[in-house]
This record gives C-alpha cells, structure tokens and sequence, in this order.
C-alpha cells in the first residue's frame, strides 16, 4: 500500500461532493419544523378559531414544512447533484398532481352523472304494473 491509501483512507466517504449538512444546519431545520408544528397545534388547543381558518392554517404550515424537511434534512437545492435531484423531485410532484386531480375529477364526475338511487326506485315502480300483467 502507497502512504497516499494509509493516511486519507479513513476520510474517503467524507470527500464525495454531496452536502451532507453540519449539526447547526440540522439544529435549524428541527427548531424551524417543532414551531411549524407547535403553532397549528395551539391554535386548534385554544379553540378560538373557525375550523376554516384552523384547517387552512393546517395546511398552509404543512406544505411549508414539507419545503423546510427538503432542504434542512434531505438537502435538496439546486446545487445537489448537478440540480438533478430537486428536478427528478419536481418531474415526481408533477406526476402526482396530475394523477390525484385527475382521478378526483373522474369520481367526481361519475358522482355526479349517476342517477340517483329515489329516481331508480321511481322507474321500477312505474315500469312493474306493465311486467306483470
């Protein structure tokens, strides 16, 4: 073995080019994320408020924390990876949003389009007196 493999080979792993994050960076993110989870909770706790405001809160701080997590904890910026990860996300988020609306638009329409169950029961009535006789 060369003195070149002796003395770096312990530090190899830490030499790789992806950003790992320092312990301040993931100290940041879980203060950042524990008050984007405590302030939803007490405004639902105290009650003061129309569960309207309440669930748009909710989600308002939700979707903010899934952007916090992204970048404190799973380190997905623009500069990882050449930009490919946070693309490779994006191409996902797109594929999902079109998937969930649009599977909500057809239950949606089929709800709606579909003949209720009184009318049903309406039409077999109307329709018995000629079967039978």
């Amino acid at each position: 073995m060369s003195a070149h493999d002796e003395t770096h080979h312990h530090d190899d792993h830490h030499d790789d080019g992806h950003d790992h994050g320092t312990y301040r960076s993931y100290l940041t993110g879980f203060i950042i994320s524990a008050v984007l989870t405590i302030i939803p909770f007490a405004m639902v706790m105290m009650g003061d408020f129309s569960s309207t405001l309440n669930i748009a809160v909710i989600v308002g701080f939700a979707v903010v924390q899934i952007v916090v997590q992204m970048i404190y904890f799973l380190h997905l910026h623009p500069k990882s990876e050449g930009g490919w990860n946070l693309l490779a996300f994006l191409f996902t988020a797109i594929i999902l949003v079109i998937v969930i609306s649009g599977s909500l638009w057809v239950m949606h329409h089929l709800d709606s389009n579909m003949m209720p169950a009184h009318d049903m029961e309406a039409m077999g009535q109307a329709a018995s007196p000629g079967i039978g006789g």
